[in-house]
């Protein structure tokens, strides 16, 4: 039976108690006399050490730790909150040849985000400096698609002052949760490093700032490799989390496979001086696979219960979806009826489990009410 902590109240009647029975012909109840004072103070002090005792109890197990201790029973399993990070990309400018782009130029997004250009660049005989930028606020603010204008922030003679951004800016993501680091530091003590194991590549993974779910696949490309799918659901948000980048291996492994770019490219690096020497690892995005869904008897259903139904549906996705994997309907059932307000309600849409192919990722489509 679990150790009942006595209430400040209970404290109080106790101390009153213990007062009355030890002075005799005294009234430690009455409102202003000196033991009742002095007895209230007694049974605060005792409550603030139960309130002590209690914290201290918490942090000694690592499932229940916080702040610090979190931080100290990670690094017993070399497991550190992951720290924010600043995006970077290139943007090629269009100017006279020769004319140089100095390290340290400011650009600017139209939103308001700003970039600093960290080497020199040149425009070359084409026309085209290719400028490599990173983002001046860490997180995952720094992350913009392909396609993005950036504005110099001064003027330079013969370079034309904005310019597209040929790939998407990747890397920025913010500070690790607290949440989300106590599950790494728990599955880092439920599951020890064996060398290689499917566990492993996904603790590498998500080791990776702005990396948030991470799935292994044996021998994905062929025997000898190993396929690493990922997500970034909170850095990538505004591409539904999936990764920006191509597929690929890591840059010290290019005379084996296609080297990866993006956020796949900067997962696979990390992963490279961990992993086996024969093995020939391949971070991947997974395939958004879209799923509409109707929705019978609930036409009259509110916009925050709506909204409450898309939100446990992604809910089910995210926390059973997996590439290639299968999303039971009785979930998604359970998840809708659990929200007030949705009695009566059938899926006619998806008729059954859902299903999908070779990485392919469920995400949500439109839900229709007819």
């Amino acid at each position: 039976m679990p150790y009942q902590r006595p209430t400040l109240t209970e404290l109080q009647q106790q101390v009153a108690s213990d007062i009355a029975s030890s002075v005799p012909g005294s009234d430690p109840l009455l409102r202003f006399a000196n033991l009742k004072v002095t007895g209230r103070a007694q049974a605060g002090l005792a409550h603030l050490h139960y309130g002590y005792i209690d914290y201290i109890a918490k942090q000694a197990v690592p499932w229940t730790s916080t702040g610090e201790y979190l931080a100290g029973w990670g690094a017993l399993r070399n497991t550190f909150q992951k720290s924010p990070t600043a995006a970077s990309g290139i943007v090629p400018f269009s100017g006279v040849p020769g004319t140089l782009i100095l390290a340290g130029s400011s650009g600017a997004r139209g939103d308001g985000v700003t970039y600093t250009s960290q080497t020199d660049a040149t425009v070359q005989a084409n026309g085209i400096a290719t400028v490599s930028f990173i983002a001046d606020q860490v997180g995952a603010v720094g992350n913009c698609g392909a396609g993005t204008i950036i504005t110099l922030g001064v003027a330079i003679p013969g370079v034309q002052s904005s310019g597209t951004a040929s790939s998407a800016f990747t890397g920025g993501a913010d500070a690790e949760k607290e949440d989300d680091f106590s599950e790494r530091v728990m599955g880092a003590f439920q599951a020890t490093p064996q060398g290689g194991a499917a566990g492993d590549y996904s603790t590498w993974a998500l080791d990776v700032p702005g990396i948030t779910r991470a799935w292994v696949v044996r021998n994905g490309f062929g025997a000898g490799t190993v396929v690493v799918y990922v997500m970034l659901d909170d850095a990538q948000a505004a591409h539904g989390g999936f990764p920006q980048g191509s597929d690929g291996v890591a840059a010290g492994d290019q005379s084996r496979g296609v080297e990866a770019s993006g956020d796949q490219l900067i997962v696979a690096n990390a992963i490279f001086p961990l992993q086996p020497v024969t093995a020939l690892v391949y971070v991947c995005s997974p395939i958004p696979n879209a799923i509409n869904f109707t929705i019978t008897g609930l036409s009259s259903a509110s916009d925050a219960t709506r909204s409450a139904i898309s939100a446990a549906i992604v809910g089910v996705f995210r926390s059973n979806g997996a590439p290639g994997g299968t999303i039971d309907m009785s979930d998604i059932n359970s998840a809708i009826g659990s929200i007030p307000g949705t009695s009566g309600f059938v899926i006619t849409s998806p008729a059954g489990n859902i299903t999908n192919t070779t990485g392919q990722l469920p995400t949500l489509g439109t839900i229709a009410y007819p």
